[in-house]
């Protein structure tokens, strides 16, 4: 039985990721800001599914959140096989509109989390030979969209260079690049979501069973949809001057209220 550690699993994508998870068998470590819902969802996943599930609590906007995870990652004797770098959030508006303080947390949660969680679980996957690292990006990343987008951008660069780097170790790493998802994501942020098309939602189960599905088969990047999959090709065929005012309109219309 192997081991999975999931950030930000208590909800939405990665709460949907500890589901599918524990039903396949997996134990997990569970890990969130907000003890409370932790337990619950350890016992809940443990009851149903007769997995062992550990919890462990940590912010990952601070250095004391980053380094717990990254110890228990790093555990030799309690080994991870799969890392799913869930947890982020999104700011509500524009440039120059949002505190600097926020858009530094952004950074912190998005890429330096990142960093150094994966740089952890992978130093000790390759020891072992085997491994996965899925790193939860967004669409968001194939369009010029501020300091989101751009956070996300560099999640999918630097997890398909890494995987490079990796190749013949055993170890896989996949950017994972969902559209806009039902979870808590947009009301933490305080953005409005009615006027997003019903067309445009993805269901996180389904999405999950397709991420695993293209980790199995080595992809280094996923985009779990075949109506997100079209939209990013178009996305590549338009010149990016146009493709930026396009997007800005976009962003207020389906973006935060």
């Amino acid at each position: 039985m192997t081991t999975a550690l999931i950030t930000g699993s208590t909800a939405g994508i990665g709460a949907a990721f500890a589901r599918r998870l524990a039903a396949d068998g997996h134990d997990l470590v569970l890990v969130a800001r907000d003890t409370k819902r932790l337990t619950e969802q350890a016992t809940e996943l443990h009851d149903r599914h007769g997995i062992e599930a550990e919890v462990l609590t940590a912010d990952l906007a601070t250095d004391e959140g980053i380094e717990a995870v990254a110890a228990r990652l790093g555990d030799r004797r309690n080994p991870v096989d799969l890392l799913v770098n869930n947890a982020g959030f999104g700011n509500r508006g524009r440039y120059l509109d949002v505190p600097m303080a926020d858009e530094l947390r952004m950074i912190k949660v998005h890429i330096e989390a990142v960093l150094r969680l994966t740089s952890a679980a992978t130093a000790a996957m390759r020891e072992r030979g085997r491994g996965g690292v899925v790193n939860v990006a967004s669409v968001a990343a194939f369009v010029p969209r501020g300091t989101y987008g751009a956070s996300k951008a560099w999640v999918v660069q630097f997890t398909q260079g890494a995987a490079r780097d990796l190749a013949g170790t055993g170890v896989r790493l996949m950017a994972l690049c969902p559209g806009f998802v039902r979870t808590e994501f947009h009301e933490r942020a305080g953005m409005g979501t009615d006027n997003i098309p019903n067309w445009m939602w993805l269901d996180a189960d389904k999405l999950v069973a397709t991420a695993l599905t293209d980790l199995a088969r080595g992809r280094t990047l996923s985009v779990p949809d075949p109506r997100y999959k079209a939209l990013m090709g178009l996305v590549k065929l338009t010149p990016r001057a146009l493709l930026g005012g396009v997007t800005s309109r976009t962003g207020r219309k389906y973006g935060p209220r």
